[in-house]
């Protein structure tokens, strides 16, 4: 084990978790050299499992020998680097989750068409920023069927610390990538898109159509502004929940959990 008491929070390794943000941390030119944090012990111990690679490990020296201590013995020869709960406060600027982060690598993303081979089901993200929404909606997707997750380029990256931790390390287990076009090229894949968004022309959710279409993207976008105009004029469906008492939309974070149930495979 290469355990390293920190002496000075400036000290040399430790930028990963102090210094370094989220931007630098994902090198956009080079994606495959970016890393991304994963916090408390159960996230990257799922991180771990989905054959993530760690570099470095920053652990409350209580946890190397308690709540982290399979952790620590699967992750190699890589800095193990340990301290007080206080002084690691103060080096990360928040409270950790069960007192362990681990730094991990970056792997070069799959282009669309590998992520959606075999997928029925997926749902494309479109311009979701909020870092909590994004969590919430992995993690459904993982829990309710969804077989790909598609993000457009001004959305929120899934491997953002929270976004990884609201998640509980659903972004790990469900198979995602960028989508560069718009939803509509998902149509020559052999997939019918369904945007939700409320429309004079807007169906039901629960309207068997739906169900019926063996390949469906759910278009799901950010719940103050919604989907532009133009995404909801190129979908095969526009698709509104039913609701009561004159309420009009539900957070995108539950709405898109509604939608997964109602229309899985």
């Amino acid at each position: 084990m290469n355990i390293i008491e920190i002496s000075s929070l400036r000290q040399e390794g430790l930028e990963v978790f102090s210094t370094l943000t989220e931007a630098q941390l994902r090198m956009e030119l080079e994606p495959e050299k970016g890393l991304f944090i994963a916090e408390s012990p159960k996230v990257i111990r799922v991180a771990l499992d989905a054959g993530w690679e760690p570099t470095a490990l920053l652990c409350e020296r209580k946890h190397i020998t308690g709540d982290a201590r399979d952790i620590v013995e699967r992750v190699g020869d890589i800095p193990i680097y340990t301290g007080s709960r206080e002084m690691l406060s103060q080096l990360t600027g928040y409270t950790l989750t069960r007192g362990v982060l681990c730094a991990m690598r970056r792997k070069t993303m799959p282009s669309v068409s590998e992520v959606v081979r075999d997928a029925r089901r997926v749902v494309v993200i479109e311009a979701v920023t909020d870092t909590t929404n994004i969590g919430a909606i992995f993690r459904s997707a993982a829990a309710l069927g969804i077989d790909a997750v598609l993000l457009t380029r001004d959305t929120c990256d899934p491997l953002n610390r929270r976004a990884v931790r609201v998640s509980m390390g659903s972004v790990f287990l469900v198979p995602w990538t960028w989508l560069d076009g718009p939803a509509k090229s998902l149509q020559p894949l052999g997939f019918k898109t369904a945007a939700m968004a409320l429309t004079n022309n807007s169906i039901s959710l629960d309207d068997p159509r739906l169900k019926d279409e063996d390949r469906l993207a759910v278009i799901m976008g950010t719940e103050g502004d919604g989907l532009p105009h133009q995404t909801i004029e190129e979908a095969d469906y526009t698709v509104r929940i039913p609701m009561a008492h004159g309420v009009d939309s539900l957070n995108v974070a539950a709405a898109a959990a509604v939608a997964f149930w109602e229309l899985r495979r």
